[in-house]
């Protein structure tokens, strides 16, 4: 059966004209490595079908070699945005979140439950290796199914059982499973993709199997490992590239291992796309990630120390960041956050406190939690009315999209907030008004922040006015982020601000899982997130019943076969999710400052922004970014 996976996946790997496969010109970068025979040509370095980047049918201008472009990033951690950035994946988004081959030069999908990737000729790791479906033996073996290093990703689970994995021939592999698994090419398409090949030619010597003992207990030794587990872990991170000698497949590799201030990534020799005129990708040479304090980069980056920079900005830094293009050759953009709320509101189901449990898990009380907010006014003084008030939902962008999703108690009605709060038995008073709590304590909402936003402290302020004239007090606690979510999952945290749902422009293919406990940095429900994570070994099952059939129907979706029935899911999982309120959603729509240096050309000017789908800058291909003139 053909489907239109499978056509796209054909039509999206054009072959290459023979003109082209010849072109020669190299990047003046590798000059004096190719002077010295440490490079092939470029000729040899490419695959036999590249992936053509028609830079020009993007409505933007095919480039230049060469550059270096800074920018600034909070933490060591951060040099995955580099990954996130350089998306390459074997089958990843376009600007139309289609799914299209990258590293694959094809592949097939039989009822969503066979699928055939047929790999490049000649493609090659940063290193010079192959890639070859050994690459993806590896993984699936001696990785993911090894006893003591894997665990098995939920996405290449279905009904408890993983695919049959088979070598084809010398260039294609395939994954079998006994039912549907639509969400196996979504997944590989994400921020964070499931890995399925990793340079084994490389990693075989930190793995038992492949390697004589005593030269592993020196391999461990070397680099202060206590277990050969956690040294293959170390040095196959292929999301957070903290090893410089591990091989990618990305544009651009790091050179530096950490810890350090400054991480170089430089391009990778031997990328797999080219653009129309012949020239290998990326067009820039090199990228310099600056470690900074989070707080000052918006800072920094206003004083042109940045050349691309959206990590650790937002809408309060435009005005500062806008008055810097008068001082600087910088230029600043909005692009709209794809975050079904830009800041939520979280009622931790799982919380430990026997007393506030049972009303957060009582929909009376969340939904008087919402309809107390006046998010007209919170528009208004924090996003100057630019933002949209709006449930923590899918946005207008998104297919699955309806009104009364974006709309579920929404409403300032301070009278009926107060009615649902006495129905739902706070209905006793002490003498300033707050509502006391069954023990006889006052309802006093303690909300927790990583402390990352002043959006969110000025958000707060007026949340606190909003709900203390229905009776509530409410508190701040701030922490840093790791002991926040580990507060979190102990059930030490009462309610928690962050962001809404990352992806809030999804098609009705894309797996429903952030509508239902299935991780657990979910801050509702982070103990029912950790037991889906874990197929049931920890945390708990779902015991509110419509959170469990949240569970229920994504479950439904993961056997489903085409588009309209995966639409009809996801419906009765926006319509579940909002009206319960599991999550407050404020306003969304709101707006990304992006700075860039004068001289970056091919950057859009207005795009969506946001971690999963686009991957950030990912989908809008940084690889086709470049340096001109100042203008």
């Amino acid at each position: 059966m053909i489907t239109r996976r499978t056509a796209l996946g054909v039509i999206g790997s054009a072959l290459l004209p023979g003109t082209l496969r010849a072109a020669d010109r190299e990047p003046e970068f590798f000059k004096s490595q190719l002077d010295e025979g440490k490079l092939p040509p470029v000729a040899e370095r490419m695959p036999r079908m590249p992936r053509i980047v028609k830079v020009a049918s993007m409505g933007r201008q095919p480039g230049q070699h060469g550059g270096t472009v800074r920018t600034l990033i909070g933490s060591q951690k951060d040099i995955r945005l580099m990954t996130i950035y350089g998306y390459a994946r074997l089958v990843g988004y376009d600007e139309t979140l289609t799914l299209q081959p990258d590293i694959l030069e094809s592949f097939t999908s039989e009822e969503d439950r066979v699928f055939t990737f047929r790999l490049r000729e000649g493609h090659k790791w940063s290193d010079g290796s192959p890639l070859t479906p050994e690459d993806f033996r590896y993984c699936w073996e001696d990785v993911i199914n090894d006893e003591d290093l894997g665990g098995v990703d939920t996405a290449l689970v279905v009904d408890g059982k993983g695919p049959t994995f088979e070598i084809v021939d010398p260039l294609t592999v395939r994954y079998t499973w006994h039912a549907p698994n639509p969400d196996f090419l979504p997944k590989l398409a994400a921020p964070q993709a499931l890995s399925l090949a990793v340079p084994a030619a490389y990693l075989r010597q930190f793995h038992k199997k492949h390697q004589d003992k005593a030269k592993l207990e020196e391999l461990m030794k070397q680099h202060k490992a206590k277990k050969w587990t956690s040294l293959h872990i170390r040095m196959a991170r292929q999301y957070r590239p903290e090893n410089p000698d591990l091989p990618t497949l990305d544009p651009w590799r790091n050179t530096v291992k950490p810890p350090a201030e400054q991480f170089v990534f430089e391009r990778n020799p031997f990328f797999h796309r080219v653009d129309e005129n012949g020239l290998q990708l990326p067009y820039i040479d090199r990228f310099v990630l600056n470690v900074s304090s989070s707080s000052i980069i918006p800072a920094k980056a206003g004083a042109g120390e940045s050349d691309l920079q959206a990590i650790n900005l937002d809408f309060t830094d435009y005005a500062f960041l806008k008055d810097a293009e008068k001082r600087y050759p910088v230029k600043v953009s909005l692009w709209k956050k794809t975050l079904g709320s830009r800041i939520a509101l979280l009622p931790n189901q799982n919380a430990g406190d026997v007393v506030w449990r049972p009303l957060l898990r009582d929909v009376r009380v969340r939904r008087a939690l919402s309809l107390a907010i006046d998010r007209r006014e919170i528009n208004m003084a924090v996003f100057y009315g630019l933002a949209k008030p709006s449930a923590d939902t899918v946005l207008p962008e998104s297919p699955l999209f309806r009104p009364e999703y974006a709309q579920a108690w929404i409403e300032h009605d301070p009278a009926q907030a107060n009615a649902l709060l006495d129905e739902a038995g706070l209905n006793v008073r002490d003498d300033d008004g707050i509502r006391i709590l069954p023990d006889g304590r006052p309802a006093q909402i303690i909300i927790e922040s990583a402390g990352e936003s002043t959006l969110e402290t000025d958000v707060l302020e007026l949340v606190a006015d909003h709900w203390r004239n229905v009776g509530l007090a409410l508190f701040i606690r701030t922490s840093q982020r790791d002991v926040f979510r580990s507060r979190a999952l102990a059930g030490e945290i009462m309610m928690s601000i962050w962001s809404g749902i990352d992806n809030g422009v999804p098609t009705a293919d894309m797996n429903p899982g952030q509508l239902a406990p299935t991780a657990d940095d979910q801050l509702q429900w982070p103990v029912w997130g950790s037991h889906y994570l874990s197929h049931g070994e920890i945390g708990e099952a779902p015991d509110v019943p419509e959170a469990a059939e949240l569970v229920r129907l994504l479950k439904e979706w993961r056997h489903t076969v085409t588009t309209p029935e995966r639409a009809a899911i996801w419906h009765k999982m926006l319509s579940i999710y909002t009206q319960q309120v599991f999550s407050i959603g404020i306003v969304n729509a709101t707006q990304q400052p992006i700075l860039a240096t004068t001289r970056l050309r091919n950057l859009p000017k207005e795009a969506l922004y946001g971690f999963d789908p686009t991957c950030y800058f990912g989908v809008y291909m940084p690889d086709t970014f470049w340096l001109g003139e100042e203008t």
